[in-house]
């Protein structure tokens, strides 16, 4: 995987919502149906949506586990 790759999931990894009703929760955290739900009713504009519309992709191909050594350790 290059570089820009791995930075990107890593944002996926470590954004969290910024607004609704998952406000605060990681972007690779959102149930499923929230995003599908974004998919077939629009993204918001912008990174968000961009970012969006990558974890749908990823999601929909379950390719979840890719984010589990970028996620943000506790501290």
């Amino acid at each position: 995987m290059s570089d820009s790759s791995v930075d990107i999931l890593k944002s996926l990894a470590q954004t969290k919502m910024p607004f609704g009703r998952y406000k605060g929760y990681l972007l690779v955290d959102l149930p499923e149906p929230y995003v599908v739900w974004f998919a077939q009713n629009g993204y918001p504009p912008g990174t968000l949506g961009e970012r969006l519309k990558l974890l749908y992709e990823v999601k929909a191909n379950g390719l979840e586990y890719l984010f589990e050594p970028l996620r943000p350790t506790a501290e």
